[in-house]
């Protein structure tokens, strides 16, 4: 199964569709959202339909609304994956909060935000933060994950950088 994860669009439905131009979101589908804006998560929703599924969470700048979700628990091709934005677990300092609380939900893969700074760790849990797509702080360019999900083997996580 092929998963496209992106986080920390900050309203900017431009870079969410250079994302989906670009040729390694091709065949994606489902797109987790990790959160920095959900209404860009909507979008993207929007415009996928029918095409691939759309998971999200909400981050630390969308404004509290009944019923948002902040974790979700996401299961495909017989792993567990656990979506969070990362701001209340402390992920700008370490990660060990997040594997914490993924471990404890039985999940053997943690998607975060937040920090706008990609990562690809390998472990007992796998930790992945597709970086900003519109604003990020490791380079210059936008990034999103591209992950291969098998049952039985470990994600096989690409990350794309586009400008």
């Amino acid at each position: 199964m092929k998963i496209g994860i992106v986080s920390d669009s900050h309203g900017s439905t431009r870079a969410i569709d250079r994302m989906l131009s670009h040729p390694a979101a091709e065949g994606v589908a489902l797109w987790l959202h990790a959160g920095d804006i959900t209404p860009d998560a909507e979008y993207l929703a929007m415009v996928t339909e029918g095409k691939a599924k759309v998971r999200y969470v909400a981050g630390n700048s969308d404004w509290p609304e009944p019923g948002a979700r902040y974790d979700d628990v996401v299961e495909a091709a017989g792993h567990r994956i656990f979506l969070t934005h990362g701001h209340m677990y402390g992920v700008r300092f370490t990660t060990k909060m997040l594997c914490d609380a993924a471990g404890e939900s039985g999940c053997d893969i943690a998607v975060y935000g937040h920090t706008h700074v990609a990562e690809i760790s390998t472990g007992h849990i796998t930790v992945l933060n597709p970086g900003s797509v519109a604003r990020p702080r490791d380079v210059m360019q936008g990034s999103f994950l591209v992950m291969e999900l098998e049952q039985g083997k470990a994600p096989a996580c690409h990350l794309i950088r586009f400008a």
